[in-house]
């Protein structure tokens, strides 16, 4: 993808299944011992030992069912899947625990983050004409308030401006909330599913 660097190695079809199996297997070491699957990064291949950020989202017959995730790149990818899928079933304040019959059933979701970038505008119709639809995640900031949407959002939310006001909501803040101190970075996203 084109935010990888010259020292990132590329993920392969392979790649993704094992980020898969190891987030459904961090979610049934978590039933049994209350606790995330224990991760040795040099157990996998090289791809899965870039130090990335990642999102984990459950659904449970097509509803969310849980999402936990990091913004910002600070464990091996497969320690950060392993980690996120256990909070999403277990630790999503959204969300009682996931329970056994649940499990059993869960679809899973791994999203790895590009490293976000800061966006330049001076008012809103400058930040929403820089919002490429279907493609950015955003972070958004205010002094304590804070939010993201990854790019999967833009299902539900297909316009920039209601993604935009709704992201403002998730944040704290009013729909039509502007400021001249508010930040927006954008990330995009590496995404698999079962």
């Amino acid at each position: 993808m084109s935010w990888q660097t010259e020292n990132d190695v590329p993920l392969i079809g392979g790649d993704g299944e094992l980020l898969l199996r190891l987030a459904r297997d961090s979610v049934a070491y978590g039933l049994e011992e209350g606790e995330p699957l224990p991760v040795d990064p040099t157990e996998f291949p090289e791809a899965l030992r870039q130090v990335r950020a990642t999102f984990v989202t459950l659904h449970l017959d097509g509803d969310l069912r849980g999402c936990i995730g990091v913004l910002q790149a600070a464990r091996p990818l497969v320690v950060d899947v392993a980690q996120n899928a256990f909070a999403a079933a277990f630790q999503d304040p959204r969300f009682p625990p996931v329970t056994r019959p649940e499990a059993q059933k869960l679809t899973y979701h791994v999203s790895i983050l590009s490293p976000p970038t800061p966006l330049t505008f001076t008012d809103q119709q400058g930040l929403l004409r820089q919002i490429r639809p279907g493609v950015d995640g955003l972070i958004l900031e205010d002094g304590r308030y804070r939010g993201t949407f990854l790019p999967a959002v833009w299902e539900s939310l297909p316009q920039p401006d209601q993604f935009l006001m709704h992201l403002k909501m998730k944040a704290g803040l009013p729909p039509d909330y502007w400021s001249p101190t508010l930040r927006v970075q954008r990330y995009t996203c590496q995404s698999i599913s079962d």
